[in-house]
């Protein structure tokens, strides 16, 4: 495939990034728990995959991106597990100890039935609790699969392991969420 030019490799890396970026946002903020933290991380990955890799072909963005992403993610692991070390001897002063939005506690007008809404909100709530509490490697091959769609091949480049390694992971952590959410009917 011959290289593209300059303005529209630009153009095309700037597509790719939008169309990523809802998704890698989600990915994120279910790893850390914090839409702030997500931001950032995200942020940074798109930052370096252009620094270091927007002169790339198209089709080695994904898991280059992914990569760096889980990267990020595993940083912010390292450096919480030393900030928590800390916390724990001056106090827990946690920041997100806010007031509810008031606008979380209004009724959808335009929902459907009750008794639906309320078990389809238990659910995807019961289901985001249960993919933080996945190992972090098993995360990572669930999200990576399921909610990106990414290939073995294309998860194993990410995740910096092998194909193996991602099969076991994926399949551990679909055993464990299934145990977890199997109360659910939907």
């Amino acid at each position: 495939m011959p290289r593209r030019q300059p303005l529209e490799n630009d153009q095309a890396l700037e597509l790719f990034l939008a169309g990523i970026e809802k998704k890698a946002f989600h990915l994120a903020s279910l790893a850390t728990g914090n839409e702030d933290d997500a931001l950032e991380i995200v942020q940074d990955a798109m930052m370096k995959l252009v620094q270091r890799y927007g002169n790339r072909d198209e089709q080695e963005w994904g898991p280059l991106f992914h990569r760096i992403l889980q990267s990020r993610i595993r940083d912010f692991y390292r450096r919480s597990q030393v900030r928590n070390r800390f916390r724990v001897w001056f106090g827990n002063n946690h920041p997100d100890d806010e007031e509810d939005d008031p606008l979380q506690n209004q009724a959808d007008l335009a929902g459907s039935e009750p008794s639906y809404e309320l078990e389809s909100e238990q659910f995807g709530d019961e289901l985001e609790h249960a993919i933080r509490e996945l190992p972090n490697r098993q995360q990572q091959a669930f999200l990576l699969r399921a909610w990106e769609g990414m290939s073995i091949t294309e998860t194993a480049q990410a995740m910096s392991c092998s194909e193996g390694s991602v099969k076991s992971h994926y399949a551990r952590a679909l055993t464990t969420l299934r145990k977890k959410l199997e109360g659910f009917n939907l």
